[in-house]
């Protein structure tokens, strides 16, 4: 009987495979991919061997995680997704964001695209992430609105992930002065979420982009919203913050921006809202330059990209990382 990797043709189906089996964010799978590309690492989930610089206890746990998803015949599922008329993007596509590649071993396998793919060629400079409270107040969303209007004055591409509060704030003022938008999605694109958005995301999918790394069918997870923010960093120059709590699920898309060197942006707001203490305190310890206005976000995406990665760049403060133990989750909220 043939294997899985004897079935597929080509390291684009491959992928497309390992979206299906695989979570995303996964270091495991993106450590074989990286260096042993799809074909080879759906041979390795269906084999014993051991993996090169991989403990044999955690290849063990890989296959097992893996070969559970595996369904009797997964190029059907190949073959309904590709009639939903999604495209994909791999690391070999002129389109594919650069951006994602410093992700490592936690880059995507693939993406899935419907919309305009071009705004993913543009230089990295000229995409900017704005996310913040889901629970946001006037005040956010009326500076959500003057710098997303702005932004898109300024030909800036901008990126959010399509949810309630300062994210569809952001798409709903790009569509509406004309620009660019894209929304990274945490579910497969046929699954509009949520679903109170399906018209916003429906308008992004006409005019601007949809992505996702997630395969079609697939639902929205806490852990899935975590990975699709480090999304949401790494395919922006910046990302701005104009309203959001301490314990704010947006903030992950902070730290993975400061992890990779991105510059950071926060909207200074009342000191009585609760809803402003994360980005006051972003402020605070000098992790974010204060935004008022669309020029400050503009300097900040044209800030070189050295002075980005500059070692004496003030890190985020542990308090300000959400604790872990005895594996609880931590209490953000998406």
């Amino acid at each position: 009987m043939a294997t899985l990797a004897e079935k597929v043709q080509g390291e684009r189906m491959a992928r497309i495979v390992l979206s299906m089996i695989a979570e995303p964010n996964d270091p495991t799978t993106g450590y074989i991919l990286g260096r042993h590309g799809g074909i080879a690492t759906l041979s390795l989930v269906e084999s014993d061997h051991d993996v090169t610089g991989l403990a044999r206890a955690d290849v063990l746990l890989w296959r097992e995680r893996l070969r559970q998803r595996i369904v009797p015949d997964p190029l059907e599922r190949v073959a309904e997704a590709k009639q939903l008329g999604f495209d994909t993007l791999i690391p070999a596509d002129r389109e594919w964001p650069a951006g994602l590649d410093e992700l490592g071993d936690r880059a995507p396998y693939v993406l899935w695209t419907q919309g305009a793919t071009s705004f993913l060629a543009t230089a990295l400079s000229d995409r900017v992430t704005i996310t913040g409270a889901r629970a946001s107040t006037h005040y956010g969303e009326h500076v959500t609105n003057e710098l997303a209007t702005g932004l898109a004055d300024e030909e800036r591409v901008v990126i959010a992930g399509g949810a309630y509060g300062i994210d569809s704030a952001a798409h709903r003022s790009v569509l509406a002065a004309g620009g660019q938008t894209i929304a990274v999605l945490a579910t497969g694109l046929d699954r509009r979420y949520p679903a109170a958005h399906t018209e916003l995301l429906n308008r992004i999918a006409d005019t601007g982009l949809l992505v996702s790394e997630l395969p079609p069918g697939a639902v929205p997870s806490r852990d899935r919203f975590i990975a699709r923010n480090r999304l949401m960093a790494a395919l922006s120059g910046g990302v701005v913050i104009p309203e959001a709590g301490v314990r704010s699920g947006s903030l992950t898309t902070v730290f993975s921006a400061d992890g990779l060197g991105r510059g950071i942006g926060a909207v200074p707001g009342p000191v009585t809202s609760a809803v402003s203490n994360g980005t006051n305190e972003l402020i605070k310890q000098g992790i974010a330059s204060v935004v008022t206005q669309t020029g400050d976000v503009i300097a900040l995406l044209d800030r070189d990209e050295a002075d980005h990665r500059s070692s004496d760049r003030p890190r985020i403060a542990q308090d300000m990382r959400p604790a872990r133990q005895s594996g609880q989750r931590p209490g953000w909220s998406f």
